[in-house]
C-alpha cells in the first residue's frame, strides 16, 4: 500500500487509519492555513535570495502558494487528515499543482520550526484583535462613568455597604483592571515577536540561511537565539493564556455585579433585551445572560492555561508531540476572550443606570459612619477613640431605627461632646463622597480628573 504522507520513505507499511485520525490535527490547525502560506512564501523568498534555489523556482513556488491561498479562502480546498497537519496539506497540493519544484519549498526547515513561526503568527495577529475589543470595552467604561459623574451607589467590603461612592468611580476600577489586561496582552506580543524559523528540527540548518531577512520580511523584532529552545519553547502560548485568565477573572467579577445589580434586590441597572433571556415557565423573568456565561466561561480559560502549563512541565528537549496539544487550548481561549470581550463592550454601552435607586441604597446601612469617626478626629479625638465612638453611635442608631443623619444634635452629643451642629455638613452622601478628594479617591473632582486624564491617554 502507497505511502500518503510525505515522510513516507522511511516506513514499510501504511500508517493504521485510526492512529492517522488520532495523531491529525489538521481538524483544528488549519485555521492557521494564513500564516503557513505567510511563512512560506517568506521562507521561499530567502532560499532564493541565498542562492539555494533558483529565482525562477521561488516565482513558480510563490504563485503556487497564493493560488492555494485564494482556493482556500474560497471554500475550494479539501483538508485531508491522511496529511496530518495544515503543513503537509498545503505542500502536498503545492507539489501537485506545481511538480517536483514544490517539493523545494522544505529545504532549510523542519515542521518543527514551521509550526512554531505559524503559531506566533496566528496569536500576533489575534492579539491585535483582543486588544481592540479591550479598548472598545474600556471606552465603554469611560463613557458610562462620564454619563453618570453625579451618581451615587454604596460601595461594598464583604457584600456590605460600606462607604458612598460614586459609580464613575465603580466604573473606572473596571477601566484601570482593563488597562493592566491591555498592558499584559501588549507585553506578550512584544515578548513572542521573534523568530523560530531556521531552527531547523532541532539543531539548525546546514544551508546558508539568512534569518534575519524572514524576520523582517514577516515583521518580527528579531530571531531566536538558540535552536533547541526556538522549537520547544510555547512560553508565549502559556502567558498568552495567563493573561487571558486574569482578563476572564476581572469580566467575571463586572459580570458578578451585573448580575447582583439586575436582580429585583438590588434594581441598580437594567441591561438591554438584547442581551438578556426569559423563562420558558416564568413569564416575567429577564435573566442576564451574558454575563453569568462569562462569569461561567472563565473557568475554560483557567482549565486551558493548567492544560498548557501541565502539558509542558515533563517535556525534554526539542521537539515531542505531546506539543500538538498546544494548539486547542490556545485557540479556545483566544476564541473565548475575543467573544467575552465584544458581547461586554456592547453590553456596557448600552447598560441603563437607575441612580436613584443607587442613591437610596447608598443611604441606608450607616455609609457614612467613617465621616463621624473623621469629623471626630480633625475635634482633636484620637482615631481609635473616635471608632468606638461611631461603634455606640451605630448601636444607637440600630436600636432605634434611625440612620445617622436623623439623629438630633442632642443624640449625637450622647456619644461625644466634641459633636457640634456642624455634623450634618459631613454625613450626607455628598459631603461623605466629596470629602475624598486625594488622587483615587471617590470624589466628584477626583473622579473627574481620573477620566480627563484617561481621555487624554486615549488620545495619546
Amino acid at each position: 500500500m502507497a505511502q500518503n504522507q510525505l515522510w513516507g520513505g522511511r516506513f514499510t507499511q501504511p500508517t493504521d487509519q485510526f492512529v492517522q485520525e488520532f495523531t491529525a490535527s489538521i481538524d483544528f490547525d488549519k485555521r492557521m492555513y494564513r500564516y503557513d502560506i505567510q511563512g512560506s512564501i517568506a521562507h521561499c523568498r530567502m532560499l532564493a535570495k541565498q542562492g539555494i534555489i533558483a529565482a525562477a523556482e521561488a516565482d513558480t513556488i510563490i504563485a503556487g502558494l497564493e493560488d492555494i491561498l485564494a482556493d482556500i479562502e474560497a471554500g475550494n480546498f479539501e483538508f485531508s487528515v491522511a496529511l496530518e497537519d495544515i503543513h503537509m496539506n498545503i505542500e502536498a497540493r503545492l507539489i501537485e499543482r506545481i511538480g517536483p519544484v514544490g517539493g523545494k519549498l522544505h529545504t532549510a526547515r523542519s515542521r518543527n520550526d514551521q509550526v512554531a513561526l505559524d503559531v506566533r503568527l496566528y496569536l500576533r495577529d489575534e492579539l491585535q484583535t483582543i486588544l481592540a475589543y479591550l479598548d472598545q470595552l474600556q471606552e465603554a467604561l469611560l463613557a458610562q462613568a462620564e454619563q453618570n459623574l453625579a451618581v451615587i451607589m454604596p460601595g461594598y467590603t464583604h457584600l456590605q455597604t460600606a462607604q458612598p461612592v460614586l459609580f464613575a468611580h465603580h466604573m473606572l476600577a473596571y477601566y484601570e483592571m482593563m488597562k493592566r489586561d491591555a498592558g499584559r496582552m501588549t507585553d506578550v506580543a512584544k515578548r513572542l515577536n521573534v523568530l523560530p524559523l531556521g531552527a531547523g528540527a532541532l539543531a539548525g540548518t546546514t544551508f546558508p540561511i539568512d534569518r534575519e531577512f524572514v524576520a523582517e520580511q514577516l515583521g518580527f523584532d528579531g530571531v531566536t537565539r538558540n535552536s533547541l529552545d526556538s522549537v520547544s519553547d510555547r512560553d508565549f502560548a502559556i502567558e498568552f493564556c495567563a493573561a487571558a485568565s486574569i482578563l476572564m477573572m476581572h469580566l467575571s467579577r463586572l459580570s458578578e455585579e451585573l448580575i447582583l445589580w439586575s436582580s429585583a434586590d438590588f434594581n441598580f441597572i437594567e441591561l438591554t433585551d438584547a442581551f438578556c433571556t426569559g423563562s420558558s415557565i416564568m413569564p416575567q423573568k429577564k435573566n442576564p445572560d451574558v454575563p453569568e456565561l462569562v462569569r461561567g466561561k472563565t473557568g475554560r480559560v483557567y482549565g486551558n492555561l493548567i492544560s498548557l502549563l501541565t502539558l509542558m512541565k515533563s517535556l525534554p528537549l526539542a521537539y515531542n508531540k505531546d506539543m500538538q496539544e498546544d494548539k486547542e487550548p490556545l485557540f479556545d481561549s483566544i476564541d473565548t476572550v475575543k467573544g467575552s470581550l465584544k458581547i461586554f463592550a456592547d453590553m456596557i454601552a448600552l447598560m441603563k443606570v437607575k441612580a436613584e435607586n443607587m442613591r437610596v441604597a447608598a443611604a441606608r446601612g450607616f455609609s457614612t459612619a467613617t465621616d463621624v469617626a473623621d469629623y471626630c478626629v480633625r475635634k482633636g479625638l484620637p482615631f481609635r477613640q473616635a471608632h468606638e465612638v461611631v461603634g455606640k453611635t451605630v448601636r444607637y442608631c440600630v436600636e432605634t431605627g434611625k440612620d445617622i443623619p436623623e439623629l438630633s444634635l442632642e443624640e449625637f452629643r450622647r456619644f461625644s461632646p466634641l459633636i457640634e451642629a456642624d455634623i450634618y455638613e459631613f454625613v450626607t452622601l455628598e459631603a461623605s463622597v466629596n470629602a475624598r478628594r486625594a488622587t483615587g479617591g471617590t470624589a466628584r473632582a477626583a473622579v473627574e480628573r481620573e477620566i480627563a486624564r484617561a481621555r487624554a491617554e486615549r488620545r495619546g
